[in-house]
């Protein structure tokens, strides 16, 4: 990657985030290659009443482009929202535009970054008076274009008349712990898409130095690399569902919020799931495939599962099911072999690549179904 020559040395070491008298012109960095796709994660529980949520986004320093996770802050004070910043392509480079604070939400490159910010305006709540009250239902994890940026190959979007009048209202600069939540980004070389792939270590946090969530990411890791069984993804994919429901129960129960109380709750929680999954990628049970036709169709479905976890495509309710579905085929199979000396008869291995087949629908109907 090589920045535009012109701006080279200022960009190396310039901070995405840019003070807000220049927001609105906001142009930080040029660079000739775009950058990545969206990841697709999940969002930790607000850590307090009154945060925010900022959706993470790729930015760019000396060794490329590095993602910045999602997180909650507390804004710079009371009736303020967060404009993102964005990426956007003229003039032959791609262009930052920094986020900012502010009465309103401006004009974000109609980049959908999800969790209200699906690429005009903001939906995920509002100040009702000294209060943030959040919305109960958002579809947090469909986004139909990945894209990260504004223009040619992007989101090819202009600005509303009111976001231009967004764009012309007071702004207030990020507050330090944004910047601090950046520059940390920026010194993990998990976060570089050169390291990652377009999958971060950390794609979401529940605050700046907090607990980092990608619980679903350790579990793709485990599904692809055998280290997880199918039966142990879906008891980890079953807590999860659960916890997932508990969470929006306990929202539309309060008003959008959750207790002090359900907030330890659910932490307490994803913090033995947490513990589960390393327990069970390291002990002595193992996805074994075998070398042959019925153990490279199993391998496969498992690594298009653990495709799914990563990318947003399969729910945890989803996961959990599909690879309940591959229990019972493997037990099937093994039961199989036990009774015939270690070897499949034709009508079995028949039999095997039906419900394999099967399951291939199935992983294909749940990866391309909208997910609420």
């Amino acid at each position: 990657m090589r920045l535009n020559n012109k701006l080279q040395s200022l960009a190396v070491g310039l901070l995405l985030f840019i003070a807000p008298a220049a927001a609105s012109a906001g142009v930080g960095i040029s660079i000739t290659i775009g950058p990545p796709a969206l990841p697709v994660y999940v969002q930790p529980p607000c850590p307090t009443d009154g945060y925010l949520w900022n959706p993470g986004y790729w930015a760019y320093g000396p060794d490329g482009y590095y993602w910045v996770p999602g997180v909650w802050v507390a804004p710079p004070r009371v009736g303020v929202l967060w404009t993102p910043g964005y990426w956007g392509f003229a003039g032959g480079a791609y262009l930052w535009h920094a986020g900012y604070w502010g009465p309103h939400v401006g004009f974000y490159g109609g980049v959908n970054y999800g969790f209200g910010y699906a690429g005009v305006g903001f939906g995920g709540g509002v100040w009702v008076g000294s209060a943030f009250r959040y919305n109960t239902v958002i579809n947090n994890t469909t986004i139909v274009n990945r894209a990260s940026f504004n223009g040619p190959g992007g989101v090819r979007t202009v600005p509303t008349p009111q976001e231009q009048a967004a764009m012309r209202e007071q702004h207030f600069q990020p507050t330090q712990n944004q910047l601090t939540h950046q520059q940390t980004a920026s010194q993990d070389r998990a976060q570089l898409a050169s390291a990652n792939a377009g999958h971060p270590g950390a794609m979401a946090m529940d605050s700046v130095n907090g607990r980092r969530f990608n619980q679903q990411g350790r579990i793709a890791n485990g599904v692809a690399s055998g280290r997880l069984t199918a039966g142990e993804t879906k008891n980890l994919e079953g807590r999860e569902a659960n916890l997932n429901g508990e969470i929006r129960s306990d929202r539309q129960a309060n008003g959008g919020t959750l207790t002090p109380q359900e907030r330890q709750q659910v932490n307490q929680r994803q913090n033995n799931l947490s513990k589960s999954i390393y327990n069970d990628k390291h002990n002595a049970a193992n996805q074994q495939n075998g070398n042959n036709p019925v153990g490279d169709r199993k391998a496969m479905q498992q690594q298009r599962i653990a495709n799914g976890i990563k990318d947003g495509q399969l729910s945890a309710g989803q996961t959990a099911k599909l690879e309940g579905r591959e229990q019972n085929i493997n037990k099937q199979v093994a039961a199989d072999r036990a009774a015939n000396g270690g070897k499949l008869t034709p009508a079995e291995k028949q039999q095997v690549n039906q419900k394999q087949n099967n399951a291939s629908k199935a992983i294909y109907n749940d990866k391309h179904e909208p997910k609420k």
